[in-house]
């Protein structure tokens, strides 16, 4: 299965960490948001989907307008 990668956006955070996102839709037409966090050498990827993408940002929205 093939998918199409492409770059969103590269975020540096606190304490030397960056948070990158990249769109990737697969040949079957389903769709992630993939987060990479680098953490010096190690590297977290998650892939979300819409429904996650869309309650993890109102998370982020609600704490940071506080």
């Amino acid at each position: 299965m093939s998918e199409e990668i492409t770059q969103r956006g590269e975020f540096d955070l606190p304490f030397g960490r960056t948070i990158s996102t990249k769109a990737v839709c697969h040949e079957d037409g389903l769709e992630f948001l993939r987060l990479t966090i680098r953490e010096g050498r190690r590297f977290t990827i998650i892939d979300l989907d819409k429904k996650a993408a869309n309650e993890l940002s109102a998370e982020f929205n609600s704490w940071a307008s506080k």
